[in-house]
């Protein structure tokens, strides 16, 4: 399972959220006109090209009026305490520093399971200490489920799994994060890809999710519907484009009310039509 990816995805996607939950203590500073970029990886290969310095995300905060200097949060996601590097989050943030030219850096590192691990780096000799070095970090599992079970944080809400909870609350648990995935998301190939997220925190077995479905029916048969719909829209739309290429490329550029029959065609029909192309002297004849 690619954690690294997941958590990339979900910062990326709310990167305030995201913000607010793992770096609190940083995040109370950034008001509502703050411009939240990401450092986009390809701009530091030439500096940290090296497979083990691979940056997970890092977000650029700027205040647009200037009032404050921008500030620079590294995020970095570890789901084994043990393989976590303190000295590589420190060459992550230096390089960094150097290559935009900021002072202001932040390290979070968000960890999925309770460990041990090195929380503080101090470079010295026998009279001084000349550097030093620590992260915010944001343990999942020590974060308790009812404090944010009911969250208007929506990355909050969508790692409701990995939070602390009694095992007998996993059902619970996941129909909280199922909730606040459908009332914060309004954007429906979003709430697809979440719920896919929080399954697979979840980790629902066949009990579980019998479970769901009978304690929670109305919302499980919600969801399952809103699924199956949405995958199968997905699939006719991929269908429609694929029409598309193939018409334009024999007939030429289409005319718009084409476009809009094709797009707007039942999956029956774009298979009529695909078998009509390669025979057909024109669009027209293709929906004919």
């Amino acid at each position: 399972m690619d954690h690294d990816q997941n958590f990339k995805n979900l910062i990326l996607d709310y990167p305030r959220q995201a913000l607010e939950l793992f770096a609190a203590a940083e995040a109370e500073a950034l008001d509502a006109t703050v411009q939240i970029t990401p450092v986009r990886q390809e701009q530091l290969k030439e500096r940290l090209g090296e497979r083990f310095r691979e940056l997970d995300v890092p977000l650029q905060v700027q205040w647009p009026d200037g009032r404050r200097e921008a500030i620079l949060f590294v995020v970095e996601e570890e789901s084994e305490p043990g393989r976590f590097s303190l000295h590589r989050l420190a060459h992550y943030c230096l390089d960094l520093s150097e290559l935009l030219d900021c002072d202001r850096v932040v390290p979070v590192v968000v960890f999925l399971r309770r460990g041990r691990r090195r929380e503080r780096l101090a470079l010295g000799g026998e009279r001084h200490t000349y550097l030093s070095f620590h992260y915010l970090a944001c343990v999942l599992p020590e974060l308790s489920f009812e404090q944010y079970r009911d969250s208007p944080n929506i990355v909050a809400r969508l790692n409701l799994p990995n939070m602390r909870h009694a095992s007998g609350q996993r059902v619970e648990v996941y129909a909280q994060a199922v909730r606040g995935l459908t009332e914060l998301e309004p954007h429906p190939e979003k709430q697809l890809k979440y719920l896919d997220f929080m399954d697979i925190y979840a980790g629902l077995d066949e009990a579980g999710r019998a479970r769901y479905q009978e304690e929670y029916r109305e919302e499980a048969e919600k969801m399952s519907t809103f699924a199956e719909r949405f995958r199968q829209q997905g699939m006719q739309q991929g269908e429609a484009q694929v029409l598309l290429r193939q018409m334009t490329r024999r007939f030429g550029p289409l005319p718009e009310p084409v476009r809009q029959r094709i797009e707007t065609a039942d999956a029956e029909q774009l298979l009529e039509w695909s078998e009509r192309v390669l025979t057909a002297a024109s669009a027209e004849e293709v929906l004919n």
